[in-house]
């Protein structure tokens, strides 16, 4: 039985990053409710990431010629802009406004099986059972550093609204994930323009920043104001927070997950995102002064042994 030719040591250290940043975004993304409500935060971190990406991929716009390429495929990119933009963390923002970080971080490690989900009803990928196997072992890791290794805390969850975001969270980045592992036509093999990482990002970008403007926007007129469950934060900090939040979880993180998608797709790539909790842990834990403790140990190998697993044929 071989593993997933793939899922090579730099391929898997690249989809560690990723949750690496969401983690990030996490905290940052708290620290600043107090600040920003959420589709403003949103938008303004694309506006930053926006900004570190035109001076690397202004290319893509230079000539008629290339914007033209972009105006011919302006539905399928505005999809992806809206899921992976515009969508994902936008729901993300919403739930917590009214969920538990803890219900948030469990909708979101299902995100290993509706990619499965929506790889058999959408695309004919059918999983084999050792990837339905790896996903409950990595899914138990998860749960391992969310209850804090005590399973009576299960007792205490409660779903509400928030818990609905972040599921529809869950599902744009299923399908987002699906749409860079199988694209239509016109962005794949030749008919594919000569676009580099940077430039295919941009594009994306700047189709995402019109949803999320616009949500910002619907928002404003809304009246909704910042959460006064946090302090609100320095000028310079929020500056700081927003510039992290446009290169790290933006421009970073969606650069490695472009590779590792490529390079084992979408149900495979989704079981680091089960690092992200972990990551989350572990970042307080240095952060707020939280030693790791013995749980933190069996979760990381829950998550890696599920990771393994499913990597297997």
């Amino acid at each position: 039985m071989k593993g997933n030719p793939g899922l090579t040591p730099r391929v898997a250290l690249l989809l560690c990053v990723p949750p690496l940043m969401w983690a990030g975004n996490a905290l940052v993304g708290r620290l600043l409710a107090g600040s920003l409500p959420p589709m403003a935060m949103n938008a303004a971190r694309w506006v930053a990431a926006l900004l570190i990406l035109l001076p690397l991929a202004w290319a893509v716009l230079a000539t008629p010629a290339r914007r033209a390429q972009i105006r011919a495929r302006w539905p399928r990119l505005a999809l992806l802009g809206g899921l992976g933009v515009g969508a994902y963390n936008a729901c993300q923002y919403l739930a917590l406004q009214t969920s538990t970080p803890i219900n948030v971080t469990l909708i979101a490690s299902s995100v290993p099986v509706w990619m499965m989900l929506v790889g058999i009803l959408f695309y004919r990928e059918h999983p084999k059972p050792a990837q339905w196997l790896g996903a409950g072992l990595s899914t138990l890791g998860v749960l391992t550093v969310l209850l804090r290794g005590d399973l009576a805390a299960l007792l205490f969850l409660r779903l509400v609204p928030g818990d609905l975001w972040m599921l529809l969270a869950a599902l744009s980045w299923a399908f987002y994930s699906w749409q860079l592992a199988r694209p239509a036509p016109s962005l794949a093999g030749e008919q594919r323009p000569a676009w580099d990482w940077a430039e295919f990002l941009l594009v994306q970008v700047l189709f995402g920043l019109a949803w999320a403007i616009g949500a910002a926007a619907l928002e404003a007129l809304a009246g909704v104001l910042p959460s006064t469950q946090v302090p609100p934060v320095s000028t310079p900090a929020l500056w700081a927070a927003v510039l992290f939040l446009g290169l790290g979880p933006s421009v970073i993180a969606y650069r490695c997950w472009g590779i590792g998608v490529a390079a084992v797709g979408p149900a495979m790539a989704s079981f680091f995102s089960n690092l992200t909790p972990l990551f989350t842990a572990l970042m307080s834990a240095v952060l707020l002064g939280d030693p790791p403790r013995l749980y933190h140990g069996m979760a990381f190998v829950c998550i890696v042994g599920g990771i393994a697993l499913s990597s297997r044929r």
